[in-house]
């Protein structure tokens, strides 16, 4: 993939920004009423009944787009995005707190991907070309930033981070002479060093990953990391068991090409997992953009009804076995099968879904908008 087709997913968010339309990624505030819902937002069934799921408004005060997400619970969530904004909130979202960084000169960086374990930890990933690409921590809420990581290589692009503990974690970039390269932290992301590429598999020619949701790179159970691709079809998705040290790799259902591919994994345990993607060309496509799996990994499924277009965010509700959601620019899915099969209940644009181990449910997107799952 060249250079400028790798920025084509932020040319196209930012044009879509300007223009003002969509690419079409304690108790939270009062649910709306059903009455109070727009008609975009009613349900349309090809799949389980998704009549009583519904997303409630979190006003931001902001217009910039939120690919990155990290909530913590139901009282505490950050969110990250365009010209370097982060957002906190510590009230279940009645109220948003601008807790961006300061003169670090990261003002026009997008930050895709955040991760946060707390009210006052979390780490932030800026994407891009070369320099572009760093990593930024905080202790103390937001109040004040440190950068540890800045890349050094024109041909690196780093598109997503993870964290299997507060302080045991990888970011990932493209492939860099042939491999994905990936970046491990071990005391919170204060500090980072290269992974030896030895024990990564080879990329195919064009092949990538996507900085759209901060969910191309996910961590499991016992040291499982899941790293999902594009640019060749099919999707492949590289596993490893050891941290990220080995891999292996497997084709996939999910269609790829130049825009199109995984865009997110999410493992309920060892054995349950489920990849969403599509053509982000193509938002309301809806072949090949969704599979499962019940072993691992090892085998992957096609859905038998799939989400009604392209998605870029996917998340297991907590406390449940088998209900996944999955947000996209063209709206919101679930499925409460394992990914078997999927129904809309929301048309509205949302790029990253995360749920806590509270039971809380939260997405975020465009032109600042930050929902609750209602159910």
């Amino acid at each position: 993939m060249t250079r400028p087709a790798r920025l084509v997913l932020a040319a196209l968010a930012a044009s879509a920004l300007l223009t003002g339309t969509a690419m079409t990624s304690s108790a939270g505030p009062a649910p709306m009423p059903d009455a109070a819902r727009p008609a975009a937002d009613t349900a349309r069934h090809h799949g389980p009944d998704a009549s009583d799921w519904s997303w409630t408004p979190t006003p931001t005060g902001t217009t910039e787009r939120f690919r990155g997400l990290a909530p913590v619970s139901r009282d505490v969530a950050w969110v990250s995005g365009t010209n370097g904004t982060v957002l906190r909130t510590t009230d279940g979202g009645t109220s948003w707190r601008d807790v961006s960084p300061a003169g670090l000169g990261t003002d026009a960086l997008q930050f895709r991907d955040i991760e946060a374990f707390d009210a006052r930890h979390a780490v932030v990933l800026s994407i891009g070309e070369g320099t572009d690409s760093r990593i930024l921590t905080t202790d103390d809420g937001g109040a004040s930033w440190t950068e540890t990581f800045r890349n050094t290589d024109p041909a690196a692009f780093y598109d997503c981070l993870a964290f299997s503990s507060p302080r045991r974690g990888l970011a990932m970039s493209d492939p860099v002479d042939g491999k994905f390269r990936l970046v491990e932290t071990r005391d919170g992301g204060r500090s980072w060093s290269p992974v030896d590429p030895a024990g990564m598999p080879g990329a195919e020619a064009g092949e990538f990953g996507f900085a759209a949701s901060g969910t191309c790179l996910s961590t499991g159970a016992g040291g499982r990391t899941y790293l999902a691709s594009g640019g060749v079809d099919p999707a492949r998705l590289f596993t490893s068991t050891d941290h990220g040290h080995t891999w292996t790799v497997a084709d996939t259902p999910v269609a790829g090409g130049a825009s199109a591919g995984i865009f997110s994994v999410t493992f309920r345990d060892a054995r349950r997992g489920v990849l969403l993607g599509g053509d982000f060309a193509a938002p309301t496509g809806a072949e090949k953009n969704a599979a499962w799996t019940d072993d691992g990994g090892r085998t992957w499924h096609a859905s038998t009804s799939n989400p009604s277009g392209y998605r870029s965010g996917s998340a297991w509700v907590s406390h449940t076995s088998r209900t996944v959601l999955a947000v996209g620019p063209s709206g919101s899915d679930v499925s409460t099968d394992g990914g078997r099969s999927w129904s809309t209940f929301d048309t509205g644009s949302f790029d990253s879904v995360e749920c806590t181990s509270d039971g809380a449910c939260w997405a975020s997107g465009e032109q600042g908008r930050v929902g609750v799952l209602h159910r």
